[in-house]
């Protein structure tokens, strides 16, 4: 059974980055899984779960029990970025087709492979692309102040049953800073976002320039670098985000007050001999509304 997965090349590759993450890397995990994910087949895609030199590295076991077509990688990272990761992976990828993760605490609502793979090979050049979310009732940079921590989210996430309705997450999380403009809003990044593997190279990969903890605004840049280029068409995924656990993140988990933006923006000017300005172009929007995803347009 293993063998014939091998060799049956699937569609789309999910690459996952993974940095001392063992608490979230289960639930992202379960997340990708075919049991989890609606109307989708283990044969249609392959999830590679890269470990970026973690002090505390997944187990091989703790990745390939959510099914064969499960795949664990470690890097042996030279920076604390996640970019030479998720270029090293995408390089050994075997679907036509790519979708980077590259914070592997966010876990995925159910329904992003599903229309994912069902509208890749519409458009000559895809760039599709979700919402992103926090668990927690407010961002997690202000949530923390007020005593949230893991312990806390664990017992959020028991509250509700996410395991068999992932939508029901869309109860317990809130938009996060990159989505505040709400579904119909513009975006400065994405942490789900899928195209052909062959366009990941024609724009480069992840700018190993981006060297600082995090990747700095690699993601950001990567976002600007597509919208900037007319040939893609963006395409959003309506009823749909990722959700951001809390683990202790570079940006998502500091205060405010301590958040490395200026830090990150002097990077980004370094390489790119400019101020960072955020490059958007309208998308078109597919997908669907379920009730939990409602009050996010009203």
């Amino acid at each position: 059974m293993r063998l014939r997965h091998w060799f049956a090349r699937p569609a789309l590759s999910v690459v996952v980055v993974f940095y001392d993450m063992q608490r979230e890397a289960e639930r992202t995990l379960y997340s990708l899984t075919a049991e989890y994910q609606r109307e989708v087949t283990e044969t249609a895609y392959e999830v590679i779960a890269v470990d970026n030199g973690s002090r505390q590295p997944l187990d091989r076991r703790q990745v390939e029990r959510f099914g064969p077509h499960f795949r664990y990688r470690f890097y042996p990272a030279t920076t604390p970025s996640p970019c030479a990761a998720l270029n090293a992976m995408v390089k050994a990828a075997r679907g036509r087709y790519v979708m980077c993760c590259i914070d592997g605490a966010r876990m995925l609502s159910p329904g992003i492979l599903r229309h994912t793979l069902r509208l890749l090979p519409q458009f000559a050049h895809p760039f599709i692309y979700t919402l992103g979310m926090h668990l927690g009732r407010e961002l997690q940079n202000q949530s923390l102040l007020n005593g949230y921590n893991q312990q806390i989210e664990d017992a959020l996430l028991d509250s509700v049953d996410w395991r068999h309705d992932g939508y029901q997450l869309f109860n317990i999380a809130c938009l996060a800073g990159s989505s505040a403009k709400g579904p119909f809003g513009a975006m400065t990044e994405s942490n789900g976002f899928a195209l052909r593997k062959a366009d990941y190279w024609a724009l480069g990969g992840y700018d190993e320039r981006f060297a600082s903890p995090g990747g700095g605004l690699c993601n950001l840049d990567w976002f600007n670098r597509v919208h900037g280029n007319p040939q893609f068409q963006p395409v959003r995924l309506l009823g749909e985000a990722t959700f951001h656990q809390f683990h202790g993140g570079v940006a998502t988990n500091v205060p405010p007050d301590q958040h490395p933006w200026p830090a990150m923006a002097e990077e980004y000017r370094a390489i790119r001999g400019q101020d960072f300005a955020s490059v958007y172009r309208e998308p078109l929007y597919w997908g669907e509304c379920p009730e939990t995803f409602r009050p996010l347009v009203t």
